[in-house]
């Protein structure tokens, strides 16, 4: 995976997140449609939720 599909499954996973709808689904859709055409796995999906919540309890 490179940094930029990173990026963009990260946006993809904040702008989902907060929304009554699987941001995990979202990351696998939006994964088959990258250049890599290939799921994010379990180990990014958790990295990126671990992210939001961070992020909400900085905020």
């Amino acid at each position: 995976m490179s940094i930029l599909e990173a990026i963009i499954l990260g946006i993809v996973q904040g702008l989902t997140e907060f929304l009554p709808i699987s941001s995990s689904a979202h990351l696998r859709i939006v994964g088959e449609f990258l250049p890599s055409a290939e799921d994010p796995g379990a180990t990014f999906t958790a990295i990126t939720q671990i992210g939001t919540e961070l992020a909400v309890l900085v905020y």
